[in-house]
């Protein structure tokens, strides 16, 4: 059975993540307060500001970005988009 949370992004219950996706507060905070579907929905948007953003994972600058961009977006804040990015059409 899985676990439910309280999803902060999505505002509704659903299956929480299996373990936290990091140590340390933050990590925690979102196993506690995020669902498996939002922290899917992160990955998918982090992927591709990275990509996009040509961000270096091993610069402290841009890793710093990425965390405050997971912040936002978990808060509902606005979050940067990567510019002229076309998502492809559902098929």
């Amino acid at each position: 059975m899985s676990r439910k949370v309280m999803c902060q992004k999505l505002k509704k219950e659903l299956d929480g993540l299996d373990f936290a996706p990091f140590p340390g507060p933050k990590g925690l905070n979102i196993f506690e307060n995020v669902s498996k579907q939002a922290w899917q929905d992160w990955m998918a948007h982090q992927t591709t500001l990275i990509n996009e953003k040509r961000l270096n994972m091993m610069d402290l600058t841009d890793r710093a970005y990425l965390d405050e961009q997971r912040d936002k977006f978990f808060e509902g804040g606005e979050v940067d988009q990567a510019d002229g990015y076309i998502p492809p059409e559902d098929q």
